[in-house]
């Protein structure tokens, strides 16, 4: 991951942790359902930790979520 894109993943995976929260899920309830592993949910929904993700992996969690996943890349300026 590109150092300077840190807090567009930082933002996407807040984004992921509300989406999460609002649909009742916990961070092994996703994981199961995408296949990833709740470690790495965990790391991505960190608000201090920087954790890249394919597209794949974005477009699992949206669907999971049922968020367009252009919700995920639509960034705030800081």
């Amino acid at each position: 991951m590109k150092q300077v894109y840190a807090d567009k993943y930082r933002q996407i995976g807040l984004k992921i942790a509300y989406y999460r929260k609002l649909r009742g899920l916990t961070q092994e309830g996703l994981a199961e359902q995408t296949g990833l592993t709740p470690a790495f949910i965990g790391h991505l929904e960190a608000p201090n930790i920087s954790k890249a993700l394919s597209l794949d992996a974005l477009f699992d969690i949206a669907a999971v979520l049922q968020v367009p996943p252009h919700k995920f890349l639509t960034f705030e300026d800081n």
